[in-house]
């Protein structure tokens, strides 16, 4: 009796076991799944740290020949970055929390750009007259005939008149005293005016041939692929990008003038030492590859090129196919350094690519040398043979403006000397350079 009451006891509280644990495994299992869902949603909507998109890339592109640049210390705010990769892959980190009330587009529809009224202005498609009513070619072409030119000279000037400086007067100079039989062309808005002639008057009073035409730039970019370019500009189909628009309007201009009209393009910071005579179909390069002596880069700021010559074909068609407004350089240097390195130079195309001491004998990196007066015997010894060097190898010199705007011209400076070689009115004060 005693074995079956104790039996009935376990009995019934192993059944009491039992419902106890049927009763609360539900709750358990509740539990256990919100455990389960609250460390899966905090792991989905933790917020990440706070990260700044990859920067767009300002650094020089990198072309052929030349060594990959490295990324720069993550204390900067630019990385470099090849240039056939020149799209940039932005991260864009989205929180799950985000505002039910801010819509996302992830494929915006393209819209024009819109341009601010006074760039609108400039880019208007207006013949420009004289009071004969001659346009810009035939302005130009009456002007070839008159003169009787033994060589033809382009500059672009696309700042105001304000902005001139004896500095690139002394350009002017320089190009006469080397070349005086030489026509210039200086293609100008605000020169092309009676204060711009005013301050032009002296050249003309001393017999040379030089003359101002504001761009028409729709006329002097028709039947080539700049004009299908520029059109798509003005419609607001192409972005002009960060950089100046007017200095690539400048990298384009002096391309399709020498297309058109054949001669020598020079820069307002590039002064002539020599006589370009002798000179035809020539580019320089900026740089060199020392283990192989080839060039790595050029530079468009002297070029020399006869009429319709099919490499500046090339090179206004790269302009107008790969145009970036973002990168500097871009449309300009690196412009031709990448034509010009993938073309073959045969019989088509029949170029020259000089060495850097031909245009550019001091890189922009070490312009400054130049500008600064000797200290020492050692100085005055390497200021000498360097002088003599240019006056030998070099048919111009870049002044690099950029770098070199706001240098003061030093007493016995290799610039100070050049200027005295090169000045024609010679009254030109070493300080205002």
């Amino acid at each position: 009796m005693f074995q079956m009451s104790k039996l009935y006891h376990n009995f019934h509280h192993t059944k009491n076991s039992v419902f106890s644990f049927v009763f609360l495994l539900p709750l358990f299992l509740l539990l256990l799944l919100a455990c389960n869902g609250f460390s899966v949603f905090y792991i989905n909507l933790s917020v990440p740290a706070k990260t700044s998109p990859e920067p767009a890339n300002l650094l020089p592109e990198i072309l052929p020949g030349d060594k990959p640049v490295k990324k720069l210390s993550s204390s900067s705010v630019m990385y470099a970055v090849k240039e056939e990769n020149p799209s940039l892959n932005l991260k864009t980190h989205l929180s799950l929390l985000q505002n039910p009330n801010i819509s996302m587009v992830l494929k915006p529809k393209k819209q024009p750009h819109r341009f601010s009224p006074q760039t609108l202005k400039a880019l208007q498609l207006r013949t420009t007259k004289t009071a004969k009513g001659f346009t810009f070619s035939t302005k130009l072409r009456a002007f070839f005939q008159n003169s009787n030119c033994k060589l033809r000279f382009f500059m672009t000037w696309i700042s105001s008149l304000h902005s001139l400086s004896h500095r690139e007067l002394l350009v002017i100079e320089s190009v006469f005293k080397s070349n005086p039989k030489a026509c210039l062309v200086i293609v100008s808005t605000s020169l092309d005016s009676p204060k711009g002639n005013a301050v032009l008057k002296p050249f003309l009073n001393m017999g040379f041939n030089l003359i101002t035409v504001s761009p028409d730039f729709g006329s002097i970019f028709k039947h080539t692929y700049a004009e299908t370019w520029f059109n798509r500009l003005k419609t607001g189909n192409i972005n002009p990008g960060e950089v100046s628009l007017g200095q690539n309007l400048s990298n384009l201009l002096r391309l399709v003038l020498l297309y058109k009209y054949g001669g020598v393009y020079i820069d307002t910071d590039v002064i002539v030492l020599k006589s370009f005579n002798n000179l035809s179909n020539v580019i320089g390069a900026q740089s060199m590859k020392i283990e192989t002596k080839t060039w790595s880069r050029l530079n468009n700021a002297v070029l020399i090129f006869d009429k319709h010559h099919p490499l500046l074909y090339k090179f206004i068609q790269e302009f107008a196919l790969t145009f970036d407004g973002n990168k500097w350089g871009h449309n300009g240097p690196y412009l031709v350094s990448r034509v010009v390195g993938r073309v073959t130079n045969g019989p088509e195309f029949n170029f020259t690519v000089l060495p850097p001491p031909a245009f550019y004998p001091v890189d922009w990196s070490r312009i400054r040398s130049l500008f600064r007066g000797p200290n020492n015997r050692i100085q005055s010894d390497w200021l000498r043979r360097k002088l003599e060097q240019i006056r030998r190898q070099s048919y111009t010199v870049h002044l690099w403006n950029r770098q070199s705007k706001d240098v003061r011209v030093e007493e016995g400076s290799i610039v100070h000397h050049i200027i005295s070689d090169c000045c024609i009115f010679c009254n030109i004060s070493t300080s205002s350079l």
